[in-house]
């Protein structure tokens, strides 16, 4: 019995016209990223697992695919050695024996394998450096909609400079970027040293990452849930008091900022996340922004390496989860051997953005990724005929097909309109002999005949 095809769930298949609309989101990313003086580099898919763990916290090392060292790693294992007892028994520590046979790692993200990149080449690079990456990335997660285990993202960074002109320029980027694509978007602003700030005022400065990596869940679980995951954390009512009134806490920027002035009065690193924050957004409104940029309090960002600014962006007319994100990291270098290397980035998710594209039919009618002409095979003859007259319209930039086989005409018709081809060259016996090319527009139907040396001078 034949296998029946299939692919692990949380992956997809892209057919070339998905595969169009995909290309118009990398190309235009891309031309706004360098439009900027970001350059592109790649990093391998896999790294080793020791680059990986341990920078996405304690639930993004649960999501990381790890490699096998081989297809025989489990050959002369001594599985007792991994053995511990339990309630329930003996049982094998998992974890420890796939550290035992995996060295190496899917990339979870492409920040982490950045910084490893900027230290491995620093003596080859120039700071501050800006880098761009159109990559996938893959993640162990539980597939739903508009979050999968395979995806792309693309990424822009700039390392070696604390700058908050960088911070700016990525709101820049992010307005241009969903300004061409035709998407409205809200481009939501926090600052980590606000939440290090907040985590001492409410008496818990050790409990940061599990204040951020609750915060961070508002928008799915909502604050009823938030806060029971808080006291589950071990903060008291007091602390989560402190906490809430800043969770809903609304109104324009200034009066946000002045709020929590008072609020953050004892600790000096929240007063500087929030003298931070007040400076871009001046920056912000400076720069002409068209996109909706808003101070979120709430806005959390579980990841540990942020250390500043950090941002998400949310589409307005579309129901998904966020669709780019990313902030501000002090020290993600020192990890690998370059301390005090400071650098900012977001990351836009092609997958999600597809997903909002497709949703609000905003895909470019044009954008095509199919030839503008086919010409007809009627024969040897007619195909030979037909052979010089494409290579000439590919010289001058047009996609051309000749249709491989002789077949009836509207066998031929009929998939030049399936693919979505705008013009038939039709070559019979008279074309052959009067030096002649039949040209149908296939959305209006007009055809006319056209010398042969002339239709090099059409305008595609």
């Amino acid at each position: 019995m034949a296998q029946k095809p299939s692919i692990p769930k949380g992956t997809r298949d892209f057919g070339p016209v998905e595969m169009r609309g995909r290309n118009y989101i990398f190309s235009t990313v891309r031309s706004v990223f360098e439009l900027y003086g970001y350059q592109c580099i790649e990093t391998p898919s896999i790294e080793q697992l020791s680059t990986l763990l341990g920078k996405y916290g304690e639930e993004g090392d649960k999501l990381l695919f790890k490699v096998l060292n081989s297809g025989d790693a489990f050959s002369g294992i001594d599985f007792e050695a991994f053995e511990s007892e339990t309630e329930d028994g003996r049982r094998i520590n998992s974890n420890a024996l796939s550290l035992k046979v995996c060295e190496k790692g899917l990339r979870y993200d492409l920040t982490v394998p950045f910084a490893r990149f900027v230290v491995q080449h620093q003596n080859e690079i120039s700071f501050p450096f800006k880098r761009y990456q159109i990559q996938p990335v893959w993640r162990a997660d539980r597939p739903q909609k508009g979050r999968y285990r395979e995806f792309y993202q693309c990424d822009v960074d700039v390392i070696g400079t604390r700058s908050l002109l960088n911070e700016l320029e990525l709101v820049q980027i992010v307005d241009e970027v969903f300004s061409r694509l035709g998407i409205r978007v809200c481009v939501k602003i926090n600052n980590r040293k606000i939440l290090s700030g907040l985590a001492e005022v409410c008496g818990a400065p050790d409990k940061l990452i599990d204040i951020t990596v609750a915060i961070d869940k508002i928008d799915k679980i909502g604050l009823d849930a938030v806060k029971e995951e808080l006291r589950e954390k071990g903060l008291d009512d007091k602390a989560i008091g402190v906490i809430e009134p800043v969770l809903l806490l609304e109104g324009d920027t200034a009066s946000k900022i002045a709020r929590m002035r008072e609020v953050l009065a004892g600790s000096e690193v929240g007063l500087l996340g929030l003298e931070e924050v007040s400076t871009l957004f001046s920056l912000v409104e400076k720069a002409g922004i068209r996109s909706t940029v808003e101070l979120d309090l709430s806005l959390a960002r579980g990841l540990n390496y942020y250390t500043g600014a950090i941002f998400e962006v949310k589409a307005l007319d579309f129901a998904i989860g966020s669709i780019c994100g990313g902030g501000r990291y002090d020290n993600l270098t020192g990890i690998f051997g370059l301390p005090d290397m400071s650098g900012v980035g977001i990351s836009f998710g092609a997958d999600r953005i597809y997903d909002v594209l497709a949703g609000l039919d905003l895909f470019p009618k044009d954008v095509t990724g199919t030839a503008d002409i086919l010409f007809t095979n009627m024969g040897d003859a007619e195909a030979a005929f037909a052979v010089p007259l494409a290579a000439q319209l590919r010289s001058r930039g047009v996609r051309v097909e000749i249709y491989p086989d002789k077949s009836k005409l509207k066998k031929q018709f009929d998939y030049a309109d399936r693919k979505g081809i705008r013009y038939l060259a039709i070559i019979g016996e008279d074309e052959v002999r009067e030096r002649t090319v039949s040209i149908k527009n296939l959305t209006s139907g007009e055809q006319r005949k056209l010398p042969a040396n002339a239709i090099g001078a059409l305008d595609w």
